[in-house]
């Protein structure tokens, strides 16, 4: 297949923004490289959209391809979408538990067909691969994480960051902040970083966050051998990886790595402060990175940054959040800011529910 007939890329590159709010919370320089922006809304754009990109062009008939794909989540949506902008068809299976809103979301985006059968993940990917895929000799089946073409699209959001310090004036970055589920977008951070030329970008920190319920790169490390979780039990369900992908365990015992694990109350106040600091609304499973900027968490996990530090947050993204979401959140993990430092120069102090605002 020639390379004139397919789009470049079917994702696009994300603004890299220091935010004021949140480097004054954290006590050192804070850049958002916003994935959110994506045209899937998350991350997995990069990822899922190199993978279906690889797929073609290497196919002996491009133009019987027809994707398949079992995430009712981001990697759903992201499959959909870059599938359109390849002009192939994408076929996804959820099980029934799939929420409405996803359902009308992939929809929206273009699905070919979206079939919900199963009372679990496992049983819609039976279904897609037993009953689709046999059938169908231009279908390709769509990994949401597990995959080296995955993980090499997932990299290019470091070389492009790179690039975007190298123009904003800044030489290297101290540590990178990342949420793990499976770990393919940890995969991409590490590997791009691996082959940055400059040190004091190669050998930066990197953060890797799991919230409570799906930890399974951390309890992976602490027992030296990769772990399958009995269940998910964490609002986070974006993170819902009960085993974590090998490359990305073997990755994560790299020296520069730190693997550590937040509530789900935190990952929520990371959600509605972070849509009261910079108006942008992200689901739990990003939220877990905004959070360790708020009341000391990131110099607890990272000690030795200073105010001068830079550290990059990947603003994953996600589209299973609205704005009842947040709500509910501050409704029901409202409590959590009890501990909140009263800084009257982060707006979110003040907008917090047991912040000044609420005081008055």
């Amino acid at each position: 297949m020639g390379s004139t007939s397919l789009p470049s890329n079917p994702w696009i590159e994300t603004p890299l923004v220091e935010s004021s709010a949140l480097s004054k919370a954290a006590g050192c320089r804070i850049f958002l490289k916003l994935e959110n922006l994506q045209p899937s809304g998350s991350f997995k754009s990069r990822g899922i959209g190199a993978l279906l990109l690889h797929s073609l062009i290497h196919h002996n008939d491009p133009h019987t391809v027809h994707f398949y794909c079992s995430s009712g989540g981001n990697a759903g949506l992201a499959c959909v979408t870059a599938a359109r902008t390849l002009k192939r068809p994408a076929t996804v299976v959820v099980p029934l538990t799939t929420k409405p809103l996803m359902i009308a979301k992939l929809k929206n985006a273009g699905a070919y067909e979206v079939i919900q059968i199963g009372e679990n993940w496992k049983e819609a990917d039976t279904y897609l691969q037993e009953r689709l895929l046999k059938n169908d000799e231009g279908g390709v089946y769509v990994p949401p994480f597990d995959h080296p073409e995955i993980w090499e699209g997932h990299s290019t959001l470091v070389s492009e960051m790179a690039r975007q310090l190298q123009d904003q004036g800044e030489m290297g970055v101290d540590a990178m902040v990342c949420s793990v589920g499976g770990g393919g977008l940890l995969c991409g951070v590490l590997l791009g970083l691996e082959r940055q030329y400059h040190p004091w970008i190669r050998n930066c920190k990197v953060l890797a966050l799991e919230t409570e319920g799906c930890e399974s790169l951390n309890k992976a490390l602490l027992q030296g051998e990769l772990i399958t979780l009995p269940k998910i039990t964490t609002i986070a369900n974006s993170l819902g990886a009960t085993r974590v992908a090998q490359k990305a365990f073997d990755l994560a015992q790299k020296h520069n790595v730190v693997s550590a694990v937040l509530s789900d109350a935190e990952a929520a106040m990371g959600c509605w402060r972070f849509a009261d600091d910079e108006r942008i609304m992200v689901e739990a499973a990003c939220g877990v990175n905004v959070a360790v900027c708020y009341d000391g968490r990131l110099k607890k996990l990272l000690p030795g940054l200073t105010p001068e530090s830079k550290v990059v947050i990947v603003v994953c993204g996600g589209s299973n959040v609205t704005l009842e979401t947040l709500i509910a959140y501050r409704e029901e993990y409202g409590w959590i800011e009890k501990s909140t430092t009263s800084d009257i120069e982060v707006p979110s102090t003040l907008s917090a529910p047991n912040g000044v605002m609420h005081k008055e």
